[in-house]
């Protein structure tokens, strides 16, 4: 599993665009700011629509003025169930919403987590990294399927 002090792999995410899927290289998108990258299991999920994505929503002026540049969620879901998510909780202009659609990006960090016996297939775990020029400064990983360690609440007291 990925710790802090590591550097962030370089793979590709994608994005919802008007002219389809954008490829987003991860070395290039974290490299020279400070962000914050919270995963969440999926998209439309209880907990994840509900509490986690609308913590970082309502708390993004508040990390900005802790020095974080950049908010990015990340979930196994496609690029167009990423933006269909943002737009219904009104978070598209606060969040930039990183697809990743295959999990590659999730097993090469060590998040993995299988429901399949839940009918989902690989996701991801829950968690937040704080990312300084592509290395991890800080890292919370919610142990169950609560919301707490994760939370932006929980971040902003970190910073």
């Amino acid at each position: 599993m990925i710790k802090v002090g590591d550097i962030i792999p370089n793979l590709t995410l994608r994005r919802a665009s008007a002219s389809g899927p954008l490829e987003i290289n991860t070395k290039d998108f974290f490299a020279g700011k400070r962000s914050i990258l919270f995963a969440v299991p999926g998209a439309f999920t209880p907990v994840c629509s509900s509490k986690h994505l609308p913590g970082f929503l309502n708390h993004a002026q508040d990390l900005h003025q802790k020095d974080i540049q950049t908010i990015a969620c990340l979930a196994v879901n496609d690029a167009f169930v990423l933006q269909a998510w943002a737009e219904s909780l009104q978070a598209h202009n606060a969040l930039i919403m990183l697809a990743d659609g295959n999990a590659a990006f999730t097993q090469a960090i060590g998040m993995a987590l299988d429901l399949t016996g839940f009918g989902m297939g690989i996701r991801s775990q829950r968690y937040t990294m704080v990312i300084q020029d592509g290395r991890i400064e800080h890292l919370d990983v919610e142990p169950a399927s609560t919301c707490h360690l994760t939370s932006a609440e929980h971040i902003l007291e970190k910073l």
